[in-house]
């Protein structure tokens, strides 16, 4: 676990700084400096083309974590990181074509109900361009155990250089407009930057052959583009359909509440990074006892991390609404809540789904994921025409929770692997008395000190709390060695 600790730990300051500067813009800059209109739409075409990002490049993002180690001889493998690159074209190019001819059509399409979006549409093919071949050059960094360059680009430097842009907005160096076409050049800088790095840590020779296991690896792709689309569907398809049915402003107010509840990911979006790719190779190695292993010590690991973020995020949110002093963003408090329990909730499962998309399970890892995509497209139709925004979040919890337990339950089944012991369900009561004890509880302070106040007392509570009651000895080795110090 030596690795994955060391860069879980370099990953988690790399995301806590990128959210950090994200907040900053999210909270402050962007709710301040842009036209809500134009937040919205840049939201909009981000999400858009996350959701197509998984088809641009086939998937091979995870085809590359999946199978590079199975490999053995350098030939095999630079065959393979060949066909990873090449492969994406075969997709790209005719939908480049076909999206050239029918762009009136598609543009009518998804800018009815916003007429604003119309001569932006063409800029989410290349993004999600971008955004998919950046994954792929990611992958072949996270395949040689090396994922903090690769963690700092996507999740600091894209967000500095949004910093950037919009304190030019805000000095009247660039426009609105302006502000979306250099947007979609920040994504493309990193991509390059992504692709120059990878090839520095491994050059692959150009062998123009497709592997002998091809057939193989083009059904895992195709199951896991699929996949990965539902699992990006699931992500970002609110972001999408707010504006069919709501003025686009909304997906402002709506992103401002996902990204405060998002923090409580950070642990795992840290641990991720390397934790995926060791837990293909012992797969692959048919190490099934280090992988259960890894599952259950992660699971504990990042619920301890992510109920502490959860608690400092929901007993402030209030005081943190009343710091961003746009009282129309505020509808978000009870989005905020609603998306922290399903982020908390995938937490505990850990790498529930990187076992089951990296096994012989892979398949069912797909119908799950179709499943989930569409029971969040009929939610969110349904719920976002009968509460508005709060519908959309509402939607995501209701399929997170749902499909997250019958993974649980057939992971169980099939490899008689789960990640919960008595510790999770104490460390649950935990969170659960604090919430309440704290829930009620209004400072009458500035926000900022109310802030500082609450969280100082919350944290040495919650850490107490845990350690005396020894959830995880993980844990309690590491606050001992800094209590020592």
């Amino acid at each position: 676990m030596g690795i994955v600790v060391k860069q879980s730990a370099i990953n988690t300051v790399i995301i806590f700084l990128g959210f950090a500067i994200g907040g900053i813009n999210v909270l402050f800059l962007y709710t301040h400096f842009l036209n809500e209109d134009y937040y919205g739409l840049i939201n909009f075409l981000l999400s858009t083309a996350n959701i197509l990002m998984p088809l641009m490049v086939l998937g091979m993002q995870h085809t590359i974590i999946k199978f590079y180690s199975a490999y053995k001889t350098k030939q095999e493998k630079d065959q393979f990181l060949t066909t990873a690159l090449i492969l994406p074209l075969v997709i790209i190019i005719p939908l480049a074509f076909v999206g050239s001819l029918a762009y009136e059509t598609i543009s009518n399409w998804i800018s009815d109900e916003n007429p604003i979006i119309k001569p932006y549409t063409k800029y989410i093919f290349m993004v999600a361009v971008f955004m998919g071949y950046f994954e792929v050059f990611y992958a072949f960094s996270r395949i040689q155990l090396q994922s903090v360059f690769g963690n700092f680009v996507k999740e600091v430097f894209a967000r500095v250089l949004t910093t950037l842009l919009l304190f030019a907005v805000y000095f009247k160096l660039i426009d609105d407009v302006q502000f979306i076409y250099a947007m979609v050049i920040v994504y493309g800088l990193r991509m390059l930057i992504m692709m120059f790095y990878a090839f520095k840590l491994y050059a692959p020779r150009f062998i123009f052959k497709i592997p002998d296991n091809s057939k193989q690896v083009l059904l895992y792709s195709f199951y896991i583009i699929m996949a990965g689309s539902a699992g990006s569907i699931l992500l970002d398809i609110d972001k999408f359909m707010i504006p069919q049915m709501e003025q686009i402003a909304k997906v402002a107010y709506y992103s401002v509440g996902i990204y405060i509840a998002s923090v409580i990911g950070i642990p795992y979006r840290a641990m991720q990074q390397i934790i995926i790719p060791l837990t293909a190779k012992e797969l692959n190695e048919n190490n099934l006892k280090e992988v259960n292993n890894l599952y259950k010590k992660s699971s504990i690991t990042l619920l301890i991390a992510g109920g502490l973020l959860f608690l400092l995020i929901n007993l402030n949110v209030n005081d943190l609404y009343n710091l961003i002093n746009k009282p129309e963003y505020s509808v978000g408090v009870i989005i905020v809540l609603m998306i922290s329990v399903s982020e908390l909730y995938k937490l505990a499962l850990s790498t529930n789904g990187a076992i089951l998309s990296n096994s012989k399970y892979y398949k069912v890892f797909f119908y799950f994921s179709i499943a989930m995509a569409l029971s969040v497209i009929l939610l969110n139709r349904w719920l976002i025409k009968a509460i508005g925004i709060n519908g959309a979040a509402l939607a995501t919890l209701l399929v997170v929770v749902v499909f997250s337990t019958f993974k649980v339950f057939y992971l169980k089944k099939k490899m008689d692997m789960q990640p919960f012991t008595v510790n999770t369900l104490k460390l649950l009561g935990l969170i659960l008395a604090i919430f309440l004890l704290f829930y009620f509880v209004e400072l009458p302070f500035h926000p900022i000190i109310a802030i500082v106040l609450k969280s100082a007392v919350i944290t040495v509570l919650y850490v107490f709390a845990v350690f005396r009651m020894n959830i995880s000895e993980e844990v309690n080795v590491l606050l001992n060695r800094y209590l020592k110090k």
